[in-house]
């Protein structure tokens, strides 16, 4: 019965690798045969990288994040501190 198990779970490890190949082929089908077109940035690839960069923090921002700091603020707290703190320099 164990020898049955062990074949029959190794038949399926077997089988789904050799299904994930025809989808590599397929995925590499469908590349950009011109090096031009390889190298253009699609615009997935450019949301994402300006959603990774992180945006410059303004004075006025790091003022009051200073000021939540000595005050021992966090959480909650914290950020209802910085929104009003802030909001002056906004106006």
């Amino acid at each position: 019965m164990r020898v049955l198990i062990s074949v029959l779970t190794a038949a399926l490890l077997l089988g789904g690798a050799v299904q994930a190949k025809p989808k590599a082929a397929a995925s590499n089908a469908m590349a950009p045969s011109t090096p031009a077109a390889a190298s253009s940035t699609s615009p997935v690839s450019a949301a994402s990288a300006a959603k990774a960069a992180p945006k410059p923090r303004t004075a006025i921002s790091l003022d009051c994040s200073k000021k939540a700091d000595a005050k021992g603020l966090h959480g909650k707290d914290r950020k209802s501190f910085r929104r009003g703190c802030m909001k002056p320099a906004k106006t």
